[in-house]
């Protein structure tokens, strides 16, 4: 599905945010993508949609070339779903419209079918209450479950989640953890960052490891917690797990 290959991006002349990252992730697939602050991680899921351009290497989704893409790469961004931490909802648009929009956009569907699925899906992350209100009027969790909800209109084949609960109250961190969960569950092939352990134990395949551009592990979730083989894995595991 996602198929990443020897990939580089330099920020100027002399920073390089990635350095020759190589991973893939098949179909039904989830895989965590973790580490410091700073590592890398957010750039490199970024640049699976194109978002952030690479300098080297490949980088295929369903087989096509991202960097190739061109003006397709609306159509291609179709096919990935992407929740940002910051939730990225218009403001000035209501909750049906801020899902419709895209649908009417870019695959060209009419009113009618749009307000169907967007509706649909506000069903399923149980807010079809405030499709009338503006973004403003939600809570940060609720926000986040609109724009979880706004990605799945344009049905995409897999989704990448950007520290989709970063930005939230310890309160509301569940409500969207269990909307991703129950994804996963029904085989959305997902890439997630996230400092969340506790959703990575629960729903990962795999999980990779970044720290300073580089991948240093990318491993079966099981071996990622209990023997993680580098140095760096560890200190970042015995620190993000003793609280």
């Amino acid at each position: 599905m996602i198929s990443i290959e020897s990939v580089s991006k330099w920020y100027g002349p002399s920073f390089q945010v990635l350095k020759d990252c190589t991973t893939d992730v098949t179909t039904g697939q989830v895989v965590v993508v973790c580490g410091p602050s700073g590592s890398g991680k957010s750039t490199l899921i970024k640049t699976v949609n194109g978002l952030e351009p690479i300098d080297r290497g490949l980088i295929r989704v369903c087989g096509e070339d991202v960097k190739a893409a061109g003006r397709k790469i609306s159509a291609l961004r179709a096919k990935v779903g992407m929740v940002f931490q910051h939730f990225e909802l218009f403001p000035h648009l209501r909750i049906i419209d801020n899902i419709c929009l895209a649908q009417q956009k870019v695959l060209k569907r009419d009113r009618e079918s749009s307000e169907r699925v967007a509706n649909n899906l506000l069903d399923r992350v149980g807010l079809r209450a405030h499709a009338h209100k503006f973004p403003g009027e939600l809570s940060g969790g609720q926000q986040q479950r609109v724009a979880i909800a706004r990605a799945l209109a344009m049905e995409p084949v897999c989704m990448l989640f950007d520290e989709p609960t970063s930005a939230l109250d310890p309160e509301m961190i569940n409500e969207v953890l269990d909307v991703m969960i129950e994804l996963a569950r029904e085989g959305m092939t997902m890439m997630v960052v996230t400092h969340e352990m506790g959703f990575a134990r629960k729903v990962a395949d795999r999980v990779v490891f970044m720290d300073c551009g580089e991948i240093v592990e990318d491993t079966a979730k099981d071996t990622f917690f209990d023997t993680p083989r580098s140095d760096r894995a560890k200190s970042f595991l015995s620190r993000i797990l003793s609280h």
